[in-house]
């Protein structure tokens, strides 16, 4: 690096400066055009987020204000909606303790059925990738119209679960004919699908030191000691990424509870979930407003929940530096 000579403005001394070497205009130069290549490749990302998910989430709070019935122009209500929603429409609240109960008691199922498979499957043995892709196979089709349309055959009058049941002596009957049952039967197509949860665990497994093991067998620990005071809290972030993505799942669910219930929520809107309620506001009777309410009702409560379990797993979540 060479100085040149430059006087100062006040004095009139002569003083020296540092002259930037090309080698690091050049540098900057490159790297300018190496960011610009990058965000060009970005290019159709960025479009499909405005035009996919930014302008359609904007338009529908819009509507969410809205009288809109598709065939005419959106009125202003203001929030005539949502007060309606809270106020006078029963089954929107019962649409909404419906779904909140079956996450509940679905999602649980879900991961200790997929935590029980992951241990089963994670030592090394002969043939473990087939009969884990076995497994897994249940989360690429359990949400399709196909599966749901056969789980409606098992367990229909005439299915093969209630003709088993029957040789124990338990009366046939169909389960998704009976709004006391038909609930359960989705329940059991949702724990079905373990297979996602299921080879995540696996992997978290994979993680754990086998020294840990070995020193706590040295110390005398059995097997239900170790799962609870080694494998458990050094699955503790796995088991919460599962969880908050079983929970966002599962207040979606549309496909099992239109197909197996009556496509009406029925029978009696016991299969009456949230998404099945607020695609009937927006399809069948063509409120779009108010359906487009009812969807923001859902964000909100989706990114409550997700809020609580971020701040309660502070005191249950162990990390690897913790």
């Amino acid at each position: 690096m060479t100085l040149t000579p430059a006087k100062s403005p006040t004095q009139g001394t002569t003083v020296t400066k540092p002259d930037v070497p090309r080698k690091t205009q050049r540098r900057k130069a490159f790297d300018f055009r190496r960011s610009n290549t990058g965000y060009v490749f970005l290019t159709p990302w960025m479009i499909g987020v405005v035009g996919l998910v930014c302008l359609p989430l904007l338009i529908s709070l819009y509507l969410s204000f809205t009288n809109y019935n598709i065939l005419g122009a959106p009125k202003w209500v203001g929030l005539e909606n949502y007060i309606r929603l809270f106020t006078q429409d029963q089954r929107y609240v019962h649409s909404m303790l419906l779904t909140l109960g079956y996450v509940v008691v679905s999602v649980p199922l879900q991961l200790v059925s997929a935590l029980a498979v992951a241990l089963m499957l994670a030592p090394a043995r002969k043939g473990q990738s087939l009969y884990r892709a076995l497994f897994y196979l249940p989360s690429l089709l359990g949400a399709s119209v196909g599966i749901s349309i056969t789980w409606r055959a098992i367990f229909d009058r005439d299915g093969a679960v209630p003709q088993f049941l029957a040789s124990f002596g338990i009366p046939e009957q169909s389960w998704i004919n009976n709004p006391g049952t038909v609930l359960w039967v989705i329940i059991a197509l949702e724990i079905w699908k373990f297979g996602a949860p299921m080879i995540i665990f696996i992997a978290g497994l994979h993680q754990i030191p086998k020294e840990l093991y070995e020193a706590a067998s040295i110390d005398g620990a059995g097997p239900i000691r170790k799962f609870f005071t080694m494998t458990l809290p050094m699955l503790s972030p796995v088991l919460f990424f599962n969880l908050v993505m079983g929970v966002i799942s599962s207040f979606q669910t549309f496909t099992p509870a239109q197909i197996v219930g009556d496509g009406n929520g029925g029978p009696t809107d016991s299969t009456l979930f949230y998404a099945v309620y607020m695609y009937q506001q927006a399809f069948q009777y063509q409120k779009m407003g108010y359906a487009s309410a009812i969807a923001w009702i859902m964000l909100i409560v989706l990114g409550a929940v997700a809020a609580l379990l971020f701040l309660t797993s502070r005191k249950w979540v162990h990390y690897a530096n913790d």
